[in-house]
């Protein structure tokens, strides 16, 4: 009879140990978590302010500054030469100064930059407001990207990023309706304000976060110290990084020209849908995608990615009519919307955990460099073979990368999935 009991005890030890073993388990890869949450909701409302303004800034300085299109223009990209400057930062002193301190530092001086433009101003302290705010939204977003990292599950790590980055993604679309739409039904003080309030309400979510602090051994914070190149980039994250800046330049030429070879090819409502079915489809396929990473392995999402977008631009060259237009849209979001979060879930993963926030400001680097870049050396393409042979030259650039992916780090993936 006791040892019935005894038994009886060992097996309700045994239970109860295995369910809590089960819930820890559960709590470890759980991904839809209250930090997840709020900050790819602080992401969305940080890229949101991002596209309202890129939109209209320039038509803001033509109208008020009586600004020339160049100036104009730069008034507009001068937002992405501060988010450059600031991530080289970001990434160097995010593990001594605090993630903390650094992520609010980054997401009140977005806030303060956003106020700056009720100010009485001239086209000179304009620019220098956007340069601040870039440099604002260079330090939110990369703290914003390495802290996540803690708080995805390791095994998970592909699908989170895919999930996280779907934030920006929907901005991109959401944003640039907005800033068009209250632009010709309002003024621009109504974007300011509706700007003004998306900071505030990122700063306040944020405050409810609670961010891992990183514990890094002697030898690792020594290694963060100094002021060498290493100390700014994160060696063993720029081959991927190479890869998201070619990408990047070529996703450029769509982004700055499609109005304008839509127009020449007599297609402008159907453009009008063109980044609308570009979201659409990431919404679908990126948790797929990011899953596949995860399981299957870089080669297997990377090389059908390249390829995918390689057939979405060739599509695009030879667009006639609206069908082939937003058939183009679908295959650029699964190549190019697919690299853009699997690139950087390689990245992280192939850097210590010590140096993900170098690898994290790295990447987005090289990808604004790429974005930024991307307009001007290929408008003057444009006059040359025109935009279809733009796009068509761009295919094939695009499809050639599968060999230089192959030599950065498809090879080593290969070997990698072969002997794990």
């Amino acid at each position: 009879m006791i040892q019935e009991k005894e038994a009886s005890l060992e097996c309700c030890l045994y239970y109860k140990y295995i369910t809590e073993l089960e819930a820890v388990t559960l709590n470890q890869t759980k991904l839809w978590t209250k930090d997840f949450i709020i900050m790819s909701a602080a992401s969305f409302f940080i890229a949101l302010v991002y596209f309202l303004l890129v939109t209209t800034l320039a038509v803001y300085a033509i109208q008020q500054f009586n600004a020339s299109e160049s100036m104009a223009g730069f008034a507009a990209s001068i937002f992405v030469i501060g988010a450059v400057f600031s991530r080289l930062f970001t990434g160097r002193y995010m593990e001594t100064i605090g993630r903390q301190k650094v992520l609010y530092a980054g997401l009140f001086l977005f806030l303060a930059a956003t106020l700056l433009y009720f100010t009485e101003m001239n086209l000179y302290l304009l620019l220098l407001i956007r340069f601040i705010h870039g440099a604002a939204f260079g330090i939110s977003t990369t703290a914003l990207a390495t802290v996540i990292i803690d708080i995805i599950p390791k095994e998970r790590r592909g699908e989170g990023i895919s999930y996280f980055s779907l934030s920006a993604t929907l901005a991109t679309s959401i944003g640039p309706f907005l800033g068009l739409y209250i632009s010709q039904h309002g003024d621009f003080s109504m974007i300011f304000i509706l700007c003004t309030i998306l900071s505030m309400i990122s700063v306040i979510i944020s405050l409810f976060l609670k961010i891992p602090r990183s514990v890094m051994t002697d030898d690792q914070d020594n290694s963060l110290k100094g002021f060498k190149l290493l100390s700014f980039f994160e060696k063993k994250a720029v081959p991927i990084s190479l890869m998201i800046t070619i990408m990047g330049f070529i996703y450029s030429g769509i982004l700055s020209f499609i109005t304008a070879y839509a127009t020449e090819i007599n297609l402008t409502e159907a453009a009008s849908f063109f980044f609308l079915v570009y979201s659409i489809v990431l919404l679908i396929s990126r948790p797929v995608t990011g899953k596949l990473l995860d399981i299957k392995g870089d080669n297997f999402v990377i090389y059908p990615a390249i390829l995918s977008f390689a057939i979405g631009l060739l599509i695009l060259s030879q667009s006639y009519n609206s069908f082939t237009l937003l058939l183009a849209s679908v295959f650029i979001a699964l190549g190019f919307g697919t690299m853009q979060s699997c690139f950087q879930a390689i990245a992280i993963k192939e850097s210590p955990k010590h140096r993900i926030g170098l690898a994290t400001s790295t990447y987005f680097i090289c990808m604004d460099l790429g974005v930024g870049m991307g307009p001007f050396i290929l408008g003057s393409i444009i006059p040359l073979f025109g935009f279809r042979g733009l796009y068509f030259m761009s295919a094939i650039v695009v499809f050639l990368c599968i060999f230089l992916y192959y030599s950065l780090h498809g090879k080593k993936a290969a070997n990698q999935k072969l002997y794990s």
